[in-house]
């Protein structure tokens, strides 16, 4: 069997995962909205998840509303918080995720909004600084990931809410991947997104977490469902789901970090030196613990990427919501990547309950890259 190193495209289900959605799959299946026992057994099932989500986010449990996923946690939290604001500017970076540079597209294109992409360094970080310099006194919201899908780097979001707060801009924060690995209590964020999928959850499910004193346009409308925020009829099963992974990682998570981490540096390490050439994308040390992505100039990254499956290794070029694009991605190029190296990414992300050394998925990359070499 292959060595899955794609994790930032998606996990296994938990076998605690699936054993607490079960019972909310048969034996209490009822609509929560429903005013008889079966309904009341799924409800208070519901509520339950939602008071354990809002401890880790430090939030209140009727800011929690569950959804199917970061896509339509990023484009409820975008367009909901920016139509029910006065204000019509939106300021986000050019290495978000598709689903946040979309939204903001569609707010530009339909209703007027300006968007303003703030510029980030050569490691992807924004500054404080630089978001200051991007918000306007008709700024709605910064939107902003906690940590970059493809090259790991994490964001010092309590300064960044701190800048946008003092100017009454609201911040979201799309944590899709940094739940799990970092901490998601304190952060100043006004609304938070995360996704099931990456946690250990089944695909469909997702957290999107609005203070309740915003004013919030819903993308859904109909029977009122999650304080108007969200109509539809709430799938139980996944918000059990996912609180049940939400908790677990984060009662996991300073081990996980600390262990995770440190293979991934000596991974790192012994691929900087086994491959002429090879670079680390990102920021160097304030990066997602199991996260290593690289470029290797000189080949192409799709190929490399089959060579590594030959061997046994399955990582990724970037974006799994990317795939199957031959285009270099966004994200390296919006860091100042050349075109062409850009095309060469590799991105290797590692499983939560990792302890074995990384030694030989090393050494496999460098055969992989020299043989993708060779052949000019």
């Amino acid at each position: 069997m292959s060595l899955y190193l794609d994790n930032a495209a998606t996990t296994p289900v938990r076998p605690e995962v699936l054993k607490a959605m079960t019972p909310y799959l048969t034996r209490y299946f009822g609509n929560p909205s429903s005013h008889h026992e079966v309904g009341e057994a799924a409800a208070s099932a519901l509520d339950d998840a939602r008071r354990r989500v809002a401890s880790v986010l430090g939030m209140r449990p009727g800011d929690v509303l569950f959804t199917s996923g970061g896509t339509e946690s990023n484009n409820a939290a975008i367009k909901g918080i920016v139509l029910g604001s006065e204000r019509r500017h939106l300021v986000t970076t050019a290495i978000e995720h598709e689903s946040v540079l979309a939204s903001a597209d569609y707010l530009h294109r339909l209703h007027g909004v300006e968007v303003t992409h703030a510029p980030v360094d050569d490691t992807g970080t924004l500054t404080p600084d630089a978001l200051a310099a991007a918000l306007r006194d008709d700024t709605a919201l910064v939107s902003v990931g906690y940590a970059n899908n493809e090259i790991g780097t994490v964001q010092n979001v309590a300064a960044l809410a701190a800048v946008a707060h003092g100017r009454g801009v609201s911040l979201h924060l799309d944590a899709v991947q940094a739940a799990g690995w970092l901490p998601l209590s304190g952060t100043g964020a006004d609304a938070v997104t995360i996704a099931g999928h990456k946690l250990g959850a089944p695909k469909g499910t997702g957290i999107l977490a609005v203070r309740g004193r915003l004013p919030f346009e819903p993308l859904l409308h109909g029977g009122g469902q999650e304080r108007g925020r969200r109509s539809g009829t709430p799938d139980v099963a996944g918000a059990v789901g996912i609180a049940t992974a939400l908790t677990l990682a984060e009662t996991e998570r300073v081990d996980e970090v600390t262990r995770v981490g440190a293979l991934r540096d000596a991974f790192v390490t012994r691929v900087l030196a086994l491959v002429p050439g090879a670079r680390l994308t990102g920021h160097p040390t304030h990066r997602l613990p199991g996260t290593a992505s690289f470029v290797f100039p000189g080949t192409n990254g799709e190929t490399v990427l089959l060579e590594l499956e030959r061997r046994g290794i399955v990582s990724s070029s970037g974006s799994a919501c990317a795939a199957g694009s031959d285009e270099a991605s966004h994200v390296l190029l919006a860091i100042g990547v050349p075109h062409d190296d850009a095309r060469t990414a590799v991105r290797f992300t590692l499983p939560h309950g990792l302890t074995a050394s990384l030694d030989d998925v090393a050494d496999a990359v460098a055969a992989a890259v020299a043989a993708v070499g060779s052949r000019g």
